[in-house]
């Protein structure tokens, strides 16, 4: 079917489009405006906005640890119909991730931090997310094999060969790297780690961690880069650890995950304060890092994270008073609920962090635009988000009710910058598709896949992108005026990296030898996925 769309303001910053036209499609992609051929459905857009498809790089919406928040939290849950995994009624159950996505015109959602013995379980789950399309990145950092491997002194190339196995037994986009060794420190009853802190027994630092998988995914031109939680999340002061990462990324590609969670100083009369200035100065004049913010936004959520420290420490201010901490191979992890309040000193500077980051780092294709789902906010909080980046007013109306002698403390109140549509196109579009190598998504050139949002403008900004006019999903329209009008199922996403197979017998023999079992138990064969043709690769450069 060719489908024309017409009189639309199409904004594409990766082509460096900004104008009133025409996007032809045909066949699930966009194509140039064909030669003496009549459209078969034309859809006239005079009056509004014509995107890209939205990719988010990082919201929790599978694995262990949802499971875990959807179990411990029954009472944020409604029931719905046609579940298809024994979680599948939860208020944020599979099936519903994807139809709020999609109705906010996101076609791309990638799930940063799967366990490798989780990751088939979390590809089961994503294969019930209806109409986008997902990815995972896998969990690497403080699991024995690396660590012994980093220990016993073995060549960059064998850490890179079991880096590339991990990715193609997980059918995963790239790498997460949680608190390197920190993990594996609290098992030592440590209840601190920095970057230069040494993991018991291994005598590595987490240093050493952050540079041997950096190293690993450039030699195997990977095209997203280490995807970093980095030590100290959450504490006052923790900037310095920011900083100091940034500069330990030697200019090698680094990507820094939630940086919100580490923009705090420790001035003032709480010991707490805004120290996103420094972190934006820092960005800025590092073009080899890039962040995702981790916006704080008011409400009750449940924070979920890998970080077991850091998740353990934080259990005292959980809101309700219940929380599950486990202490599993490499990572484990934790659940802690918690209820950011507009009146609280620390959360209403959490969110002034957040927008400061947003407006101070100048590059648009290095700032990307996340709450962490769940952890700063559930990602239905994003058209609010967008609303305070576009508008300075809404930002002075938010100040004005929270604790006043936070603005001291913040440079938000000063800042003046606005978002442009633009902005927004390139924050959620075109710099996603270049951090993850995309080459057929984020854009609207002939040859892309037709994931197209369109909206209707108005002063009105959050109303604005929480309902989409119209979403097509490779070609398929499935949401008109923000209701799914059709339904699909996506792809996952995944790289393929080329290693010396020798590493599989090495992994074969150490699963045998400390579990029992095979190393296979823990692989994502396609045929057990529940659709057809369930993955599609992403390139490695060559």
């Amino acid at each position: 079917m060719l489908t024309l769309l017409k009189g639309g303001r199409v904004v594409d910053p990766l082509n460096g489009r900004d104008e009133v036209g025409e996007v032809w499609i045909e066949d699930g992609r966009i194509v140039a405006p064909p030669q003496g051929k009549a459209p078969d459905r034309t859809f006239d857009l005079s009056g509004k906005i014509v995107m890209a498809g939205a990719i988010d790089i990082h919201s929790h919406i599978a694995g262990g640890n949802v499971n875990t928040a959807r179990l411990l939290l029954p009472e944020l849950h409604r029931a719905r119909m046609a579940p298809q995994l024994p979680l599948g009624t939860a208020k944020w159950s599979t099936y519903e991730t994807g139809v709020i996505y999609a109705g906010m015109g996101f076609t791309t959602v990638v799930e940063p931090a799967v366990a490798p013995h989780q990751a088939l379980q979390a590809h089961l789950e994503l294969s019930d997310i209806p109409i986008i399309d997902k990815a995972t990145l896998t969990i690497l950092g403080n699991d024995d094999f690396l660590l012994s491997l980093l220990r016993d002194n073995e060549s960059p190339a064998a850490v890179a060969d079991y880096v590339a196995a991990t990715l193609a037994a997980t059918n995963s986009l790239g790498l997460k790297c949680i608190n390197a060794g920190g993990a594996e420190a609290f098992k030592y009853n440590a209840r601190t780690f920095g970057l230069d802190d040494v993991v018991p027994f291994y005598g590595v630092t987490s240093r050493r961690i952050v540079e041997g998988l950096q190293q690993a995914l450039t030699d195997l031109k990977v095209p997203h880069p280490l995807h970093l939680h980095m030590n100290n999340l959450g504490v006052p002061g923790n900037v310095e650890t920011a900083l100091a990462t940034i500069e330990a990324a030697r200019g090698m590609p680094l990507h820094l995950a939630h940086m919100q969670f580490y923009g705090y100083g420790s001035e003032g009369s709480h010991g707490f304060s805004s120290a996103a200035a420094q972190v934006a100065a820092s960005v800025n004049s590092h073009s080899n890092v890039t962040i995702d913010v981790g916006q704080v936004m008011f409400g009750q959520t449940v924070t979920i994270s890998s970080d077991v420290l850091r998740q353990f420490s934080a259990t005292g201010g959980a809101k309700p008073k219940k929380s599950v901490i486990y202490d599993g191979d490499a990572n484990g992890g934790g659940i802690v609920p918690y209820l950011y309040r507009e009146g609280d000193f620390v959360n209403a500077l959490q969110w002034a962090i957040g927008l400061e980051l947003f407006l101070l780092v100048e590059d648009p294709y290095r700032i990307f635009f996340t709450t962490d789902h769940p952890n700063g906010a559930p990602f239905t909080s994003y058209p609010d988000i967008l609303a305070l980046l576009m508008s300075r007013q809404k930002r002075a109306e938010v100040l004005a009710r929270v604790p006043q002698d936070m603005l001291s403390l913040t440079t938000l109140p000063s800042i003046d910058r606005e978002y442009s549509i633009h902005d927004v196109a390139t924050m959620t579009r075109a710099a996603p598709a270049r951090l993850f190598g995309f080459k057929d998504r984020g854009q609207l050139a002939p040859g892309a896949v037709a994931d197209v949002a369109v909206y209707t403008p108005g002063d009105d900004f959050a109303k604005m992108f929480r309902r989409a006019h119209l979403v097509f999903k490779d070609g398929d329209l499935v949401v008109r005026d923000g209701e799914i009008s059709h339904y699909r199922w996506g792809k996952a996403l995944k790289v393929m990296p080329g290693f010396d197979r020798a590493i599989n017998r090495r992994l074969e023999d150490y699963y045998e030898r400390h579990y029992g079992i095979s190393y296979n138990m823990f692989a994502v064969p396609e045929h057990i996925l529940p659709r057809e043709n369930p993955f599609e690769e992403v390139a490695c450069a060559r």
